[in-house]
C-alpha cells in the first residue's frame, strides 16, 4: 500500500506523486505549498505511514460496506486538504487489517483516532460532518499561523482590461 499516488496541488494544479511513508511533509514542487496528504494503510506498512509520521495523523478506521463510514468519507478526505502540512490522514480498512483494529480496540466504525508522535490523543466513534470533524481536530490540534505567502500577492493590480477578467482565465 506504499505506492505513491498522484496529488493535485490545491493551489496550481501541478500534479505530484507522494508517498504515504516519507520523512518530510510533501510540498509542491511548482509552488512550494504543502500537499494534501491523504494514504491508506495496513498492518505491514502502519508503522512507517502513520506512526513515523512527522506531523499528527487522524487515522480513519472504515469499512467498505459501513454506510456511515461512506457518508463521513468526504469530510475526511476535505479536512486533509484544509489541514495540507498539519495533519496526514490515513484510512485503514478494518475488513483488511483486523490485527490493528483489534490493536486499537476498535468496537465501532468509523472511529478516527488522533495520533501524534506514536501515541494516541483522542478518538471518536461515529459519522461526523465537516464542521464537527473540524471543530473537533481543531481543539486538539491548533492550525498552525500561514508562513507561505500567497501567488497572488505578490503580483501587482490588474490594469484596464485585465480587470474586468475573471481571474481563471
Amino acid at each position: 500500500m506504499n505506492e505513491p499516488h498522484v496529488v493535485t496541488c490545491p493551489s496550481c494544479g501541478q500534479k505530484t506523486r507522494v508517498r504515504a511513508a516519507a520523512e518530510g511533509v510533501p510540498h509542491c514542487p511548482k509552488c512550494g505549498r504543502p500537499l494534501p496528504w491523504l494514504a491508506e494503510a495496513g498492518a505491514a506498512d502502519f508503522g512507517a505511514v502513520a506512526e513515523n509520521s512527522p506531523i499528527p495523523v487522524l487515522i480513519d478506521f472504515w469499512a467498505p460496506w459501513c454506510a456511515p463510514c461512506r457518508i463521513v468519507a468526504p469530510a475526511v478526505e476535505r479536512l486533509s486538504q484544509e489541514r495540507a502540512g498539519e495533519l496526514k490522514v490515513v484510512k485503514v480498512n478494518t475488513d483488511q487489517a483486523p490485527a490493528l483494529q483489534e490493536r486499537f480496540g476498535i468496537r465501532g466504525i468509523p472511529t478516527l483516532v488522533l495520533m501524534e508522535g506514536s501515541r494516541e490523543r483522542d478518538r471518536v466513534t461515529g459519522a461526523l460532518n465537516l464542521n464537527a470533524l473540524r471543530q473537533w481536530v481543531e481543539q486538539r490540534v491548533p492550525a498552525r499561523p500561514q508562513t507561505h505567502q500567497s501567488v497572488d500577492s505578490t503580483r501587482q493590480a490588474p490594469r484596464g482590461s485585465e480587470a474586468l477578467r475573471p481571474p481563471y482565465f
